[in-house]
């Protein structure tokens, strides 16, 4: 664990979670709860969070949420918990509540066609790197040389970009790929929803790994505390710096200990 920020120090958030009228915790899904894999449908989380987050959201003491660039069914489905969980999909384009609610937003169906327009433009590339979401594409190179990444990735770039600068899309990279994304959302604009959701005194975190994962950390700075979860320190906004699983268990154990038991 490493304090980034003055404003980092876990213990006085830790110590406002037992006296806060409310809790919310905000989570990352890939490179966050589970690892990287270069099969994206095997990125199970690490063992020991199903069980910890069942707990955290049984004690109904926290509003849990998961908010990731993936789709929300497909995070659904890879987490399993058995209890119901709330999930922001796609960049803050998709909202499920944890009872199975859809407030998901609709972007401008020209900017939905112009993505499946970009996937006509990769129509060569393996189905394996291409990630089609219901609101961007993904190009994934995780595994590849620099050789092989460079010229798989450098023509899709080019036309990507141009079709980006004519349809008002945004090209965005990540952690082992690059998307094409409808812009208007993005993970901070979950994070400022459920802040005004919640209002104030409210405890709330964020954890999340990877450059997308910054417009949350940049929301949640004069709200709450956000947590870069990863092997190695990159330049973040984040205030606290925590290596998985190890510490990332310990924090989500913090979090339960320090909460009230539920009142009936």
């Amino acid at each position: 664990m490493q304090i980034l920020d003055p404003a980092g120090e876990p213990e006085p958030f830790l110590l406002k979670l037992g006296s806060a009228r409310r809790r919310a915790l905000l989570l990352d899904y890939d490179g966050t709860l589970a690892p990287f894999t270069v099969a994206r449908d095997e990125a199970v989380p690490y063992a020991g969070i199903r069980p910890r987050l069942e707990a955290i959201i049984e004690a109904g003491q926290t509003r849990v949420v998961i908010i990731s660039g993936r789709a929300a069914d497909e995070v659904r489905a890879l987490l399993a918990l058995r209890v119901g969980v709330e999930v922001w999909g796609s960049h803050g384009w998709e909202r499920r509540l944890s009872n199975g609610e859809d407030r998901s937003g609709e972007p401008p169906r020209a900017q939905r066609d112009a993505i499946a327009q970009a996937l006509g433009l990769a129509r060569h590339v393996p189905p394996a790197q291409l990630e089609r979401k219901p609101f961007s594409l993904a190009l994934h190179w995780r595994g590849m040389d620099d050789t092989a990444r460079t010229a798989l990735a450098e023509p899709i770039r080019q036309a990507w970009q141009a079709l980006a600068h004519a349809a008002e899309l945004e090209l965005h990279a990540f952690d082992g790929g690059m998307e094409l994304r409808i812009p208007g959302r993005d993970k901070g604009t979950a994070v400022r929803t459920l802040a005004e959701e919640l209002g104030p005194d409210t405890a709330m975190a964020y954890l999340g790994d990877d450059r997308t994962d910054e417009d949350a950390f940049r929301a949640i700075a004069p709200l709450g505390l956000g947590i870069l979860v990863r092997e190695t320190l990159r330049p973040t906004a984040a205030r606290l710096w925590l290596q998985p699983p190890g510490e990332l268990m310990w924090f989500l154990d913090q979090w339960k200990a320090r909460c009230p038991e539920q009142r009936t």
